[in-house]
């Protein structure tokens, strides 16, 4: 565990774990981005934990969390949320670059390591922050109450219950009367993922 208490090794652990957590957030999934993202930053706080700190860098990196806490905030504009991401994005990249006690007030970090870390991560917070707030922000299009009035089939028999196929979906379906399968229906009302349906008699 010796190369992880590394300036380097540290930092590019913390960028890249804090990466996974923000993917974690806006693609929740089997729980495997949010198990990795806390194995790779448990392996540099491990490194930090063993490294002398700077602690006006660490309030910076804390400070970090403030426009991305606004950037959740439904009430601004998508765009704007992005763009306050990618500003915590930029911020945690500075603190945490100096987070590190270097000589004077040069970063620990390698220049070099940054030059190609920081396009990078602030190239996949913009993806990550612009189709995670899309996708969290979408809502059907669709409305169930629009089927009311639409013709189908009966896909079964219906004596009192069955199921009737309407718009290219199959539902559930109740009736006061018989239908027989293959009949034409029409929607009267639905009822959570019940239609209320009627014959329609030729």
């Amino acid at each position: 565990m010796e190369f992880l208490i590394n300036p380097n090794i540290s930092y590019m652990l913390l960028v890249v774990g804090i990466m996974t957590a923000a993917l974690a957030l806006f693609a929740p999934g089997t729980g495997l981005l949010e198990v990795g993202a806390l194995i790779i930053l448990v392996l540099a706080g491990y490194g930090m934990s063993n490294l002398p700190i700077n602690s006006w860098a660490f309030f910076i990196v804390l400070f970090a969390a403030v426009p991305f806490m606004l950037g959740l905030s439904r009430r601004r504009p998508r765009k704007q949320r992005v763009y306050l991401m990618v500003a915590s994005m930029f911020i945690f990249l500075v603190g945490s670059a100096f987070l590190y006690d270097g000589e004077g007030w040069l970063p620990a970090v390698s220049p070099l390591l940054m030059l190609i870390l920081w396009p990078i991560a602030l190239g996949l917070t913009w993806f990550i922050a612009s189709k995670g707030l899309e996708a969290s922000d979408y809502r059907p299009m669709f409305n169930p109450d629009q089927l009311i009035g639409m013709t189908g089939q009966a896909s079964s028999d219906i004596r009192g219950q069955g199921t009737v196929y309407v718009n290219g979906e199959e539902w559930s379906a109740i009736s006061n009367t018989f239908i027989p399968a293959g009949s034409a229906v029409r929607v009267l009302n639905r009822s959570g993922l019940t239609l209320e349906v009627d014959l329609v008699k030729p």
